[in-house]
């Protein structure tokens, strides 16, 4: 398998991917393995992983340098992620004991009530390209603390990175026999879900989650999709500052190019400030510099993925030809690489492709709205529920608003943002299940409930 630059369209390397036959023997040691580190004890896991922690801050200069290269996000973007990852993991060690740990619920004289959280056993994580330290983390760290095996399928657009991580965790000291990697793309994928794992973890498009899910649900194990979005955000007509919210916004819609489930999609903004605030996102997206990712000061890089530049021609051309404005961008960029300039259009109608489908890429429709009750009706219109976000003033405004929408995330004067303290999670087509916070951690795990006389 070839791994491609997406900044140059070189050959970075070229991969091995694994077989029907290398798949089954990993899979063996995993499953005989995975008894061994669970009974090692949660102090000895937390212990490896907190080396693991620190090596990432050790070696974050390289990894970024990896991530940048086959991803294509900005150089400092990368060295973000790898810092972001560490925050995680810190909070994830912080808490491992409090959650995984033996719960009395009732000590009566007669009778006493416990739950034990017992690892699932051989876990599959098949992972995304988009973020793959932070959505990697989300399942790797917690099924670890856990006590169970794991094997990792990183995304094909970051198998070195997803190689870099496994021989990361093996330095820490997580036994190669407790943790494996799996290469290559959708065949090897296939693969897996004809294994007996027990439980999936899955972050990627709602197509292929939808597929997992229908591939494995015969099993009765659990599956966990982290899928996309079309985010909303709404700018209210009390917005203090217009230029700080324009350029907030902006980034949450633009950056690591678009290319993240939780970015703002489709922006509605009250026609009270709904000039001003254009007029000053346009500006900030027109500041922005967009170039080599390895050079300083580049906010906008090549999208990872060759086949999304046509997705964003035909979303710009759909938009175009019904009557939306374009105020920047539009096109690809001339030269090597998957760059596409970041695009913003004005004037469109809420059924049009840009403001329907998830774009994942450097552009975002914005649309005139003339009260909340019309803001609330069009952000509903979505098959989506991953976030929403409200700009304004009054919190409890903004509360009305965001208890109408059916998301996992609702944020009031932020957006594009995770916390490992709360929950990540989707509804409808934005997926099922729960990472981070005292959920995440429990997801990796069964209960057992004990009831114990004398």
């Amino acid at each position: 398998m070839d791994i491609i630059n997406p900044a140059t369209e070189e050959v970075l390397a070229q991969v091995q991917t694994d077989t029907a036959a290398t798949l089954q023997q990993k899979y063996l040691e995993l499953r005989h393995a995975q008894p061994h580190w669970a009974a090692a004890g949660l102090k000895l896991r937390t212990a490896i992983l907190e080396t693991f922690y620190q090596l990432l801050e050790q070696e974050k200069e390289a990894l970024a340098t990896i991530l940048t290269s086959e991803v294509g996000k900005p150089l400092q973007q990368s060295r973000n992620e790898v810092t972001g990852a560490r925050t995680r993991i810190r909070w994830m060690l912080n808490n491992a004991e409090t959650y995984l740990s033996d719960e009395w619920m009732t000590l009566d004289t007669g009778i006493r009530e416990k739950i034990v959280y017992e690892p699932l056993g051989v876990i599959c994580n098949i992972s995304a390209w988009n973020y793959p330290y932070l959505v990697g983390v989300n399942v790797i760290v917690p099924a670890l603390l856990a006590g169970n095996a794991v094997l990792y399928k990183p995304s094909e657009y970051a198998t070195l990175t997803g190689t870099a991580i496994t021989k990361l965790l093996h330095a820490a000291g997580v036994p190669p026999e407790v943790f494996q990697m799996a290469a290559g793309a959708r065949q090897t994928g296939e693969l897996l879900l004809d294994m007996p794992f027990d439980g999936y973890f899955f972050t990627g498009s709602y197509k292929t989650g939808k597929h997992i899910w229908e591939r494995v649900s015969a099993k009765m194990v659990p599956c966990q999709l982290e899928l996309g979005g079309k985010d909303p955000l709404y700018v209210a007509d009390d917005v203090a500052d217009i230029a700080a919210v324009a350029a907030a916004t902006a980034d949450g819609a633009f950056y690591n190019n678009g290319q993240s489930c939780c970015a703002v999609e489709r922006i509605y903004v009250h026609q009270a400030v709904y000039d001003a605030y254009v007029e000053a996102f346009v500006q900030e997206v027109k500041s922005w510099k967009m170039g080599p990712p390895t050079e300083n000061g580049i906010y906008i890089g090549p999208l990872t993925r060759k086949e999304q530049l046509v997705t964003l021609e035909n979303q710009v051309q759909e938009a175009l030809q019904n009557g939306a404005v374009l105020q920047c961008g539009g096109k690809r960029a001339a030269g090597k690489g998957y760059f596409f300039e970041p695009t913003v259009l004005t004037n469109v109608t809420n059924n049009m492709l840009v403001m329907q489908e998830e774009s994942f890429g450097p552009i975002i429709g914005i649309m005139k709205v003339n009260s909340d009750e019309e803001a609330v009706q069009l952000m509903q219109d979505t098959e989506y529920g991953l976030t929403a976000s409200v700009y304004a003033a009054d919190e409890k405004r903004a509360a009305v608003i965001l208890r109408q929408l059916n998301t996992g995330t609702a944020y009031w004067n932020c957006c594009d943002r995770v916390s490992a303290a709360v929950p990540w999670s989707g509804r409808k087509h934005s997926g099922m299940g729960s990472t981070l916070s005292h959920i995440g951690l429990r997801a990796f795990t069964k209960p057992r409930a004990w009831h114990l006389r004398g």
